[in-house]
């Protein structure tokens, strides 16, 4: 399984970085490779300065080794062995009516000092960061992920899409990161679902990506801004680089086993503001946002 999740991978992270680069029109992704001291590595791909991505990365990574022992007691394991590949994406467009995006598909194993496998599962999920909110972005990005799940099972969707707004979710600041999308983790096998299903399940999210987030781009890439609107798109990162220092366990795992602090840390934008106590004017474009942020909202039926 491992294997051939690898390979998917390698195949999605060329798919989507042509996909991207032909949108953008000009910058190209600069390619990283990079080895884990411990066992693995990976293959980082950076964009940055285009007409359309100010920065955004696309990156691949397949690591293994002793579990730290702080990671043993996050699973509540003991002296165990690890095997960890996924691909991880984020992508911050320059203009602020064109949403900032995530997404990552991952596998994860552990075995026992025998090598015996001993857990096995995926995670993963897809979710948008709108700092302009256009409904139909909204409703388009949600259909294509409940499209995605409904192939598979129709409990699919509401089940992570409900995770993905609860995962995704700023507690110090009582509010949303995005409008989500999906969210999921440790899929393993069960008798309903193999872990082949499961595969399956993965990929087929995983192959939506593109079809959920490049209409969107095209449709707001052009669409005119101003410094307002840049600011305002900056103090919205801010809330973005907080859930990534404080809240993402993805970036706690990275640190916690050695990954590549470049790669880790690829998701953070260029330019961010922190101001005071900012709120934005009563009845305006921004407060809407705010408002959408304060509570999750059924995008599909």
């Amino acid at each position: 399984m491992k294997e051939e999740f690898y390979q998917y991978i390698q195949q999605l992270q060329d798919t989507i970085t042509k996909g991207l680069e032909d949108i953008d029109g000009k910058a190209k992704f600069q390619q990283d490779l990079w080895e884990r001291p411990e066992g693995g590595g990976g293959r980082t791909r950076v964009i940055e300065n285009g007409d359309v991505f100010e920065k955004g990365g696309v990156n691949i990574s397949a690591v293994h080794g002793p579990l730290p022992v702080a990671m043993q007691k996050y699973f509540n394991v003991g002296d165990v062995d690890f095997y960890a590949c996924g691909l991880s994406l984020v992508l911050h467009p320059t203009n602020p009516m064109v949403p900032t995006v995530h997404a990552n598909w991952r596998y994860f194993e552990m075995y026992d000092k025998e090598g015996t496998v001993v857990r096995s599962w995926f995670g993963g999920g897809q979710d948008l960061t709108p700092y302009y909110l256009f409904d139909e972005d909204a409703t388009h990005f949600h259909t294509v992920c409940k499209t995605a799940c409904d192939k598979h099972n129709a409990n699919f969707y509401p089940q992570y899409k409900k995770q993905c707004d609860e995962y995704f979710w700023n507690a110090h600041r009582d509010e949303g990161r995005g409008i989500g999308g999906l969210f999921f983790d440790r899929l393993e096998a069960t008798e309903e679902m193999s872990m082949e299903q499961w595969y399956n399940f993965v990929t087929e999210v995983g192959n939506s990506f593109l079809g959920a987030y490049l209409p969107i781009v095209e449709r707001r890439k052009d669409l005119p801004y101003g410094e307002a609107h840049r600011t305002w798109q900056e103090i919205r990162r801010g809330r973005y680089v907080e859930f990534n220092l404080v809240h993402d366990k993805g970036t706690l795992f990275g640190l916690k086993t050695n990954g590549r602090m470049e790669s880790i840390l690829m998701s953070l934008p260029p330019h961010v503001q922190w101001v005071y106590d900012h709120h934005p004017e009563e009845g305006s474009w921004e407060e809407k946002l705010l408002k959408v942020l304060a509570k999750p909202v059924d995008w599909v039926e």
